[in-house]
């Protein structure tokens, strides 16, 4: 309560505000939902875009990852259970005792950004401790410049993401703009951008063995999902563009200037 009461208190005195997503705006209050509009921040769809030619090198090694490799993809500011990074490492665990060829990439540093912390050590610990994994195939990137980040979004063959009912991850749609192909949970707000078989792969937030069966399939055959990657660009382009967004948003504050 406390936590919501600065949010609450400037619902109170404006006249408009904005939400991101339609869902966070279900969250508010009744009362306050005629005030707010849902205005995504926008992805700048010309930056984060399909590139057949990227690489990636990963950080302090003289690895360099192209679209020619076998790459599982996993993005979070931090390694929480909010992002479903004890589910992804026991799924990575076991799709890279399939998949011999298999490099999974992990971006984000060792910390939690939202959620419960584990006393006197961390998720990436306690997940490296509880599952088997081949180090030599298994790379933690921590924070990357943007330019990176992206670059790791354009070489990768599977990305999985993966939520609580939760604020969506820029990360999520700047992924779906690269055109990656995307097995994600069936949650809010993810339904809210991804239908399952159009633009994405939607999976139990908790069901390993259907992740890991869906992940396989698109790790084995990437063409099949072709379609499904250009409509997740399709849907970043007609719906959340930066430059559209911009407008919308700007088109707000002059309503805001009139009154």
């Amino acid at each position: 309560m406390c936590k919501n009461a600065h949010i609450l208190q400037d619902l109170v005195k404006c006249d408009y505000a904005i939400s991101p997503t339609n869902w966070q705006k279900q969250q508010v209050p009744e009362i306050f939902r005629d005030k707010i509009r849902v205005i995504h921040d926008g992805i700048d769809v010309n930056y984060c875009k399909p590139n057949e030619s990227a690489e990636f090198r990963v950080p302090n090694t003289d690895i360099v990852l192209t679209k020619k490799d076998k790459i599982l993809t996993y993005v979070s500011r931090g390694m929480e259970e909010y992002r479903g990074f004890p589910e992804f490492m026991k799924a990575a665990s076991i799709l890279m005792k399939e998949n011999p060829d298999l490099k999974v990439v992990i971006a984000g540093e060792d910390r939690v950004c939202y959620g419960r912390r584990i006393a006197n050590s961390t998720f990436k610990k306690e997940m490296l401790k509880k599952y088997e994994f081949d180090m030599e195939r298994l790379y933690f990137t921590g924070g990357l410049p943007y330019k990176d980040y992206v670059n790791l979004l354009q070489v990768s063959t599977a990305h999985i993401y993966l939520t609580y009912p939760f604020v969506l991850s820029w990360s999520l749609m700047e992924a779906m703009s690269t055109e990656c192909t995307i097995i994600a949970s069936d949650t809010m707000p993810v339904k809210e951008v991804i239908n399952d078989g159009y633009n994405g792969i939607l999976v139990d937030f908790y069901d390993t063995d259907r992740l890991v069966s869906k992940t396989n399939d698109v790790l084995s055959n990437p063409e099949k999902y072709k379609d499904i990657s250009a409509n997740a660009r399709k849907t970043i382009i007609d719906n959340y563009a930066l430059s559209d967004m911009l407008k919308k948003q700007l088109a707000l504050f002059n309503e805001c200037i009139t009154i």
